[in-house]
């Protein structure tokens, strides 16, 4: 079997963690040799983006884009890539379309586009489309604190931008995330067996 690279996508609280973590556990009981990874990561880069959203640090929105598309860059050579090639299955949480559609509520899209241009494509993206109120309320009970982009009104822009790109990559699947964790992982199930 060829490796394969999964992403899910979809605003914050819609649930695409918790969908990553289902799918690569449903992966290893079939006996694939599955890594899950998410972005941005948990390297440098990663971190300085990280402690950038919880408005630790600040910066101009195309540097904080600079810094996603070199993480991405650096997770792409050193585990994304050497895995697909090691034909193992790739799952990430979060992708080029995280940084399409949140990036874009700050800048042009066509910089961020530019800027992701040369990055393998996934083989099948999945958004769990999430409606804004469901996704605040999953995150007041999960944590404490307020990321960046967590607000109804930036979520909503945020939505619509994800909607907006639904044709950006050849395998693009939307599903509804405003139902229980185990119904939204019974349609990604179906759809990955029927398109990987």
């Amino acid at each position: 079997m060829a490796g394969k690279f999964i992403v899910l996508e979809g605003l914050d609280g819609a649930g695409i963690t918790t969908q990553a973590t289902l799918l690569r556990n449903y992966f290893l009981t079939k006996n694939k040799d599955v890594i899950l990874t998410k972005e941005p990561t948990e390297g440098l880069m990663g971190g300085l983006i990280k402690s950038c959203l919880r408005n630790e640090w600040k910066t101009d929105p195309l540097t904080l884009q600079m810094l996603f598309a070199a993480d991405r860059s650096h997770h792409l050579s050193t585990e994304i890539d050497p895995a697909i090639k090691n034909n193992k299955m790739v799952i990430c949480d979060r992708y080029i379309l995280s940084s399409l559609a949140f990036g874009s509520t700050y800048i042009s899209l066509d910089i961020l586009k530019q800027l992701n241009i040369n990055f393998r494509k996934p083989n099948l993206t999945i958004v769990v489309d999430t409606h804004p109120n469901v996704c605040i309320e999953r995150m007041k009970k999960a944590r404490h604190h307020v990321e960046m982009f967590e607000e109804e009104q930036k979520l909503e822009q945020i939505r619509r931008n994800y909607i907006s790109l639904k044709n950006y990559f050849s395998e693009i699947v939307f599903v509804d995330g405003n139902r229980s964790a185990e119904e939204v992982f019974n349609e990604i199930k179906k759809l990955v067996e029927s398109k990987i």
